[in-house]
């Protein structure tokens, strides 16, 4: 579909538009080699959004490339692999399963794919999106549902005293690759949900992602009533009331969005307890063709895959049952008679009363269950025991599949082509073997550290121009123009610290000792420096208290300018920082990081990680590719974990981490650092990619669905 809005094209390049509609060219090399050529001032003026730059660019240079033969080769092999990459054909999918299933539904609440389009918060987002991408290039048959969050999640500013402010910024539209989703008539899908007493109306869009397709939800209608036109606005907005409603329209809305599009999905996977309520629809409809409430129960069960990312009870969104009923009054149709059996199903009681627990209802609903990593699948067995009551632990229905990063978005362009000239040519397709990565012990010292230099200065040029910006746009003072990160240093270690700022993450764990790490900030020869970035939810009133800390230590003269933070944490910012950095400092408080996927993003890249033995880190230390911060401390005493953990850190910087870095040779090589270097990419990216995440899906998840599914019928 052609938005009018955007200027004719040259019909020897007029699928321009086709490709920036198409967030498959966010992960091609190829096609964003295409926008660069286009026009590079304003790819880097738009943030890399070539919906924007086809916007701005003027006819008379289109008129150019049109006639520039080495841009319109460039056009042609960038469509010709978009066409490639939206084919069904030659797929690990159609090679693994055959054709003819229905599709994958997968619902999220939030989907991170590209900086354009804010509908993403954190980790849950990014882990979506990755997953999404993937299943485009392995052929999965997965369509997404989700949220279109007009404003988007906040934008952060620091006030002068360091404390987070928000703004919410409508999104234009007519500047992001999304379409209206159409109904098999060409109508615009809009359907209508029940809550409460009235009937809310949803109108679908639409997201190409190659071979995938997300469709995401909006209730700014007019002819909704204001507040309910305000119910997907924004992301994780508004109190407990709103939060009900839209669970309601992502899980029912989502169901009949699908309907209403001529979709049957064969598999529904629900990525998180938000999603749960399209159990609730699912089993209506089951009813509503003849199917009991036990027959139509067993169905759902058999074709629901639920992944839980949560170790922390009071993470998992539950809510009073008169809240319930009160807003599910118009969804139950044939459904009412079991109405009580249905609320059974969430009924759950997390230490605070028996409340309607939304990942109850999932776990109680799906046949197919599993953490994100091995050890959160062993809390998550312990802390869901009394779902299967008389089950043995180890016995509880929970598989970990560990999360993985979607290589070809987070891989940066240089070290990729780095890897072209020395790992085998299919090392793209093939990324998650193993044995494809031992030819990375043949990349020269000399060119490897290149690189890593190279992108340390991407980095810092980063750095330098948004502090300029924000001195010229906002006036900010010296102080803060400091604190931004002008006088770091691009040839000193740099530690990355950048995700949501939330008590249990222990983002001022490293100041624990002040005087110590000033001294190891400020040391004259081999001077450290640490850059933080992130956003504390709106609500979280602990999170915002540590980054206001955080940025107080950023202003202050005694680190000598080697602390900076780095506002409005995003895509874009996560690029530059899990690429440039050279360690990424992890320290969350055991065992509540569920996985983590940052520290894959980096290590892929050559940037180490330091990290508690939590989340993914647990298995993916091998001794070799990073350092494990092991404080051995009493678990239950969280002061004593934090000072012997501060000090693990400490001892870690002070006696492996800084010596390694700053031991050079005479070419001025630091060896026994890449030593390092290598082994964090050669075990990280194979083991922890989204490739690999994505086929144990298909495999252990999604095909024995896909195979009840159609023995059943």
């Amino acid at each position: 579909m052609t938005n009018p809005q955007l200027p004719q094209l040259p019909d020897r390049i007029k699928r321009l538009t086709d490709l920036a509609y198409d967030l498959w060219w966010t992960w091609n090399p190829i096609a964003r080699e295409v926008f660069r050529r286009l026009d590079y001032g304003l790819w880097r003026q738009t943030a890399h959004n070539p919906v924007l730059m086809l916007r701005s660019v003027t006819p008379d240079q289109l008129a150019v490339l049109a006639n520039d033969a080495e841009f319109v080769r460039l056009y042609d092999a960038a469509i010709e692999a978009l066409d490639r990459a939206r084919g069904a054909q030659d797929t690990w999918w159609l090679h693994q399963f055959g054709s003819g299933s229905g599709p994958i539904a997968y619902f999220s609440a939030e989907f991170a794919l590209h900086q354009s389009l804010p509908i993403y918060a954190g980790g849950l987002g990014v882990l979506a999106g990755d997953h999404c991408k993937e299943s485009s290039d392995l052929g999965l048959p997965l369509v997404g549902v989700g949220f279109m969050y007009p404003q988007g999640y906040f934008h952060q500013k620091i006030s002068p005293e360091g404390w987070q402010q928000e703004s919410y910024e409508r999104l234009n539209w007519a500047e992001a690759a999304i379409e209206p989703a159409c109904t098999q008539e060409g109508h615009n899908c809009i359907v209508p949900v029940p809550l409460g007493n009235r009937s809310v109306l949803v109108q679908v869009w639409r997201v190409r992602l190659g071979r995938v397709k997300l469709y995401l939800l909006d209730t700014d209608l007019e002819e909704n009533a204001p507040w309910d036109r305000e119910l997907s606005a924004r992301l994780y907005g508004g109190d407990r009331e709103t939060r009900i409603q839209q669970e309601i329209i992502l899980g029912v809305g989502g169901v009949r969005a699908l309907k209403a599009l001529g979709s049957s999905p064969a598999v529904w996977h629900l990525n998180e307890g938000h999603a749960a309520f399209v159990v609730l629809q699912r089993i209506r409809d089951l009813i509503e063709a003849g199917q009991t409430f036990d027959g139509a129960l067993e169905e759902v069960r058999r074709t629901t895959v639920f992944t839980t990312h949560t170790p922390v009870p009071a993470g998992h969104d539950a809510f009073p049952f008169n809240l319930v009923e009160t807003h599910l009054a118009g969804c139950w149709g044939t459904l009412g008679a079991y109405r009580d059996r249905f609320m059974q199903l969430g009924a759950y009681d997390n230490g605070s009363g028996v409340q309607f627990n939304m990942t109850a209802l999932a776990l109680r609903t799906a046949n197919g269950v599993n953490a994100v990593s091995q050890l959160h699948g062993v809390v998550t067995r312990e802390m869901w025991g009394p779902i299967w009551p008389g089950v043995a632990e180890e016995a509880r229905p929970v598989r970990a599949i560990t999360n993985g990063i979607h290589e070809p978005t987070w891989l940066s362009n240089e070290l990729a082509r780095l890897f072209d000239e020395h790992l085998p040519s299919d090392w793209r397709e093939r990324h998650d073997d193993p044995s494809v990565w031992t030819a990375i012990q043949s990349i020269p010292d000399d060119a490897l550290w290149a690189v890593r230099g190279a992108l340390r200065e991407y980095l810092f040029a980063f750095i330098r121009e948004r502090a300029r910006s924000r001195w010229r746009e906002q006036q900010v003072s010296a102080a803060r123009v400091v604190a931004a990160g002008t006088l770091l240093d691009p040839n000193a270690l740099t530690i990355g610290f950048a995700r949501r700022f939330t008590g249990y993450k222990r983002p001022e764990l490293i100041f624990h000792n002040p005087d110590r790490l000033r001294a190891i900030l400020n040391a004259a020869r081999r001077p450290v420096q640490l850059v933080f970035a992130g956003k504390a939810h709106p609500a979280d009133e602990t999170g915002k208290h540590h980054l206001q800390q955080v940025y107080r230590h950023a202003i202050d003269p005694s680190y000598g300018g080697r602390l900076a933070f780095i506002d409005d944490y995003d895509l874009h910012v996560a690029h530059f920082l899990v690429q440039g950095c050279d360690v990424w400092l992890n320290n969350p408080r055991k065992p509540l990081e569920a996985s983590g996927t940052s520290g894959m993003k980096a290590s892929v890249n050559g940037v180490p990680h330091l990290s508690i033995g939590d989340g993914w880190w647990a298995e993916g230390f091998t001794g070799e590719n990073g350092w494990l911060i092991d404080g051995q401390a009493p678990p239950d005493d969280p002061e004593a974990t934090d000072a012997a953990d501060a000090a693990a850190l400490y001892d870690l910087l002070e006696r492996q981490i800084v010596p390694a870095f700053y031991d050079r040779d005479a070419a001025g090589i630091p060896r026994r650092w890449l030593a390092v270097v290598r082994q964090a990419i050669a075990t990280v990216a194979p083991r922890f990619s989204a490739r690999r995440m994505v086929r144990e899906y298909a495999v252990h998840l999604y095909a024995p669905a896909l195979w009840t599914e159609n023995v059943s019928r």
